[in-house]
């Protein structure tokens, strides 16, 4: 019990894992973002785009029940400005990161002949004492 129990700790704290359950807060958090920008800004301008059309009271009925493509149709939208978003969101991270790793990776080069130069410098002066 003990070793499922640390097994559990270290899986749950491993960075992955911490990483995944932040990314998840701040993808619905972004996507309750996004709804907001679809269901309250672009919606309404498409509809007056298309002369006061609103889609979520796009239905047909049949018989006693009503099928509701409208509501569809916005789900549609939301979904792809929300995954275009998303996309949008990572390639810039991505882009910023590999920025990140070039400065980091900006060393100065070792020049070999002068670090071994430097060593025998030091061994003599060891040697002269």
């Amino acid at each position: 019990m003990k070793q499922m129990m640390r097994e559990f700790k270290e899986f749950a704290l491993k960075g992955n894992v911490v990483d995944l359950a932040v990314g998840v807060v701040i993808g619905g958090a972004f996507g309750k973002i996004v709804s907001s920008l679809v269901d309250n800004i672009i919606m309404p301008l498409i509809g007056v785009l298309l002369g006061g059309l609103d889609f979520t009271n796009l239905s047909i009925i049949v018989g006693d029940s009503a099928i509701k493509y409208g509501i569809f149709i916005q789900s549609v939208i939301d979904f792809l400005i929300i995954a275009f978003s998303i996309f949008i969101f990572i390639k810039v991270s991505t882009s910023l990161m590999k920025k990140k790793e070039v400065v980091e990776d900006v060393r100065p080069e070792v020049n070999h002949t002068e670090e071994y130069l430097k060593e025998i410098r030091n061994l003599l002066k060891e040697q002269n004492k």
